[in-house]
């Protein structure tokens, strides 16, 4: 296994669909064994294939205290939706970013496990939040896009900011 670079924003690579997934094979598996090993060294709940840069429609998740839940979502679709609540997201691509997002409250998933067979699930509270946050990523979008263009506009500045000093800091350390 080996750990994956997570793409950051602004990067436009974040923006790309990921494209649906053909055969799950062992090139797949290994893909998720990495993004399973990403995830987890960056402490997130989850993570889609589109921020390591790979634009297939998968993404890993865990939101157990103890990580020891692993779920894989291969071609994910949610199939039903309701309620609405907003809660505090935060995303390995925006480091250190939180904003209130409104997200349906319970959601029903339907996708391919690491094997290619077939499941639903339904899922709520945290679960729920995680699932349709990384299918957003797989289309393209990010949980910014759901905030005012101020706002948006400030956090761009922010991480743009913090890249350029770590870059110096990087740049005057060697």
């Amino acid at each position: 296994m080996a750990k994956m670079t997570v793409l950051q924003y602004p990067d436009e690579r974040l923006r790309k669909v990921a494209q649906k997934i053909e055969k799950v094979d062992d090139n797949i598996r290994s893909v998720i064994d990495d993004m399973f090993e990403t995830m987890y060294e960056e402490q997130g709940v989850g993570l889609a294939a589109t921020q390591v840069d790979i634009h297939k429609r998968l993404f890993v998740a865990d939101c157990s205290e103890d990580q020891n839940e692993p779920m894989v979502f291969i071609n994910p679709e949610i199939t039903e939706a309701e309620g609405h609540f907003k809660n505090d997201e935060g995303c390995l691509s925006f480091p250190g970013v939180y904003a209130k997002v409104e997200r349906a409250e319970k959601i029903t998933v339907t996708a391919l496990d690491k094997n290619g067979e077939r499941f639903s699930r339904s899922a709520e509270g945290l679960l729920a939040i995680c699932i349709q946050h990384e299918i957003d990523h797989l289309n393209g979008k990010l949980f910014v896009d759901y905030l005012s263009p101020l706002k948006r506009e400030r956090i761009r500045k922010k991480l743009e900011k913090e890249q350029r000093l770590a870059e110096k800091y990087a740049t005057e350390a060697h």
